[in-house]
C-alpha cells in the first residue's frame, strides 16, 4: 500500500482530495520512462475520434492537449495542420514530450487549475478525467469552456469500469479507512494505490450541459478485461 494514499478520516476528505494530485503526479514522473512502451499505441476508436474532432476544426485552429502525457497525439494534430499547445501536471512527462518534439510549446498545469480564456478551438482531454474527483470535475469542465472560442469543440474520453466491480472497489478502500465516495476506487498496481473515479455518464452529460456544451457524438469501447472508454465530442456554446 502507498502510504502517501493510507487511511484519513473521513473528515479530511478535502485534504486528501488534494493530496491526490500531488500523489498522482509522483506516479505519473515515475512512470514516464515506460509510458511509450506501454501506452504509445492509439487505440482505433481514439485514433477515428481524433481525426473527427480535428476536421471540425479551422484548417488553421489550434488545439489544446489537456493531459497530454509524452505527446502521444501530437502527430496527429500537426499531421492535419493544426497548431498546438501541450499540458500536463508531470514534469516527467513533458520533459519527454519536448525532447520528442522540440517545436512543440508545453506548460506545467493540473487540470484543475487551467489558466487560459478564449485561446483555443478545439480542446482534447484523454485518458485523464478518471484522475479527476466528483468535486473538481465541474470546475474542469469549465476551464475546457473558458479555454475554448465561442464554437470551440470538446474532445473528452471517460473510463468505464463494470459497475459491479466499482462497487466492490469502493466498499474495500472504505473498509481500509479512505474517504472515498461512490465511483471512486483505489487500484492496487505495482506502482502503489491508484485512485481512479467513475462516474455515470448521466452525471458527464449533466456537467457538460452545466458547463455550456452540447453533446454531439459519443461512443463506447472497445472493452478489454478490466475497462473500456466512453468517447464524447462536444461544442461549446457561446
Amino acid at each position: 500500500m502507498s502510504p502517501e494514499l493510507g487511511p484519513t478520516p473521513s473528515a479530511n476528505r478535502e485534504a486528501w482530495i488534494r493530496d491526490l494530485r500531488r500523489v498522482n503526479e509522483r506516479q505519473e514522473d515515475a512512470l514516464a520512462p515506460l509510458f511509450d512502451a506501454r501506452w504509445g499505441e492509439i487505440e482505433e476508436t481514439d485514433r477515428a475520434f481524433v481525426e473527427r474532432f480535428l476536421s471540425l476544426l479551422p484548417p488553421d485552429g489550434k488545439v489544446l492537449d489537456a493531459a497530454c502525457a509524452t505527446g502521444r497525439h501530437f502527430p496527429l494534430v500537426l499531421a492535419a495542420g493544426r497548431s498546438l499547445l501541450g499540458v500536463d501536471h508531470s514534469g516527467a512527462y513533458l520533459a519527454k514530450a519536448k525532447a520528442k518534439f522540440p517545436h512543440v510549446p508545453t506548460e506545467k498545469h493540473d487540470l484543475q487549475d487551467l489558466p487560459y480564456e478564449d485561446e483555443f478551438d478545439g480542446v482534447m482531454c484523454l485518458e485523464a478525467m478518471e484522475f479527476v474527483p466528483p468535486e473538481d470535475w465541474p470546475g474542469v469542465l469549465v476551464r475546457f469552456h473558458r479555454a475554448l472560442h465561442p464554437g470551440g469543440r470538446l474532445y473528452l474520453s471517460v473510463e468505464l469500469a463494470p459497475a459491479e466491480r466499482v462497487r466492490g472497489l469502493t466498499a474495500e478502500a472504505r473498509k481500509t479507512g479512505h474517504p472515498v465516495v461512490e465511483g471512486e476506487v483505489l487500484w492496487d498496481e505495482p506502482e502503489g494505490l491508484l485512485y481512479h473515479y467513475y462516474p455515470t455518464m448521466e452525471q458527464v452529460r449533466a456537467w457538460l450541459a452545466q458547463a455550456g456544451f452540447d453533446v454531439e457524438e459519443e461512443a463506447e469501447g472497445p472493452w478489454d478485461e478490466e475497462c473500456a472508454y466512453h468517447h464524447v465530442l462536444a461544442l461549446r456554446r457561446p
